[in-house]
């Protein structure tokens, strides 16, 4: 059985680490690089950094705030947030990045994914999906949860998958933040549905929250912020919780 991942996100704004509920009320959670350098020393799996206001705001990721991520850490590191065009990748790999995320450009042009996947491969692109459920319907969203658009979330994560994608990050837009459980029917059918990775996000607030995400939500990795951020939660003790809950995950 393949190990199930423990992935802490970094939401930067302005060159700091953030972290909302529903992604909005954003409070500081410190420097991205002492956090991942921590992150990375203290067994997680992977890393994600997300810079959250670059495509509201029109403009590239912070490049250096990657290279200096990237040089304090030995585990995969993602990077998303104003991801448009080839260049945009090629950039962020340069800089020490493993994989890219893209969400708003992906929903914007969709054969940005096919682009990446042909290039550099599918498992350098992640395809991020941010989603809240509407009358019964899942929608996604773009620039950063403050644009609804017509996509719904699962028609889209498999034409994602189509594309090229190598892996789906799904966050519950109303999950996020609330530390209440992730979301984890829909989870469940986006796990039935397609083949590749899917790594839930959203709603972290406890160990049995991870270890549901698992067993019912069926996700390959378990993302969070806050959790890990404010010391609720340590990646060492999750893990041998994991564990004990007959989860595989790597020690």
């Amino acid at each position: 059985m393949i190990a199930k991942r423990i992935i802490p996100c970094l939401d930067v704004k302005d060159g700091q680490t953030v972290k909302g509920t529903c992604f909005v009320n954003l409070r500081q959670a410190g420097d991205p690089v002492t956090l991942g350098k921590a992150y990375s020393e203290a067994g997680a799996d992977e890393l994600v950094f997300l810079d959250i206001t670059a495509s509201h705001e029109g403009r590239k990721t912070f490049t250096e705030v990657v290279r200096r991520v990237a040089q304090e850490i030995n585990i995969p590191f993602t990077v998303g947030g104003g991801i448009n065009e080839l260049d945009d990748v090629s950039r962020l790999l340069d800089a020490g990045a493993d994989k890219v995320s893209i969400n708003s450009a992906a929903l914007h042009r969709p054969e940005l994914i096919s682009e990446i996947a042909h290039r550099y491969g599918s498992q350098v692109c992640v395809v991020a999906i941010d989603a809240a459920p509407q009358e019964d319907i899942w929608y996604c969203f773009v620039k950063g949860g403050r644009e609804r658009t017509d996509r719904r979330l699962f028609e889209w994560a498999q034409e994602a998958q189509d594309r090229g994608a190598g892996e789906i990050l799904f966050t519950s837009m109303s999950h996020d933040g609330t530390k209440r459980g992730f979301a984890n029917e829909a989870l469940c059918q986006l796990s039935d549905s397609l083949s590749i990775p899917i790594i839930a996000s959203g709603g972290a607030g406890t160990m049995a929250h991870f270890r549901d995400a698992f067993l019912l939500g069926k996700a390959d990795a378990a993302l969070a912020a806050s959790v890990f951020h404010f010391g609720s939660i340590a990646i060492p003790d999750l893990k041998k919780y994991l564990l004990a809950e007959g989860i595989n995950v790597r020690i």
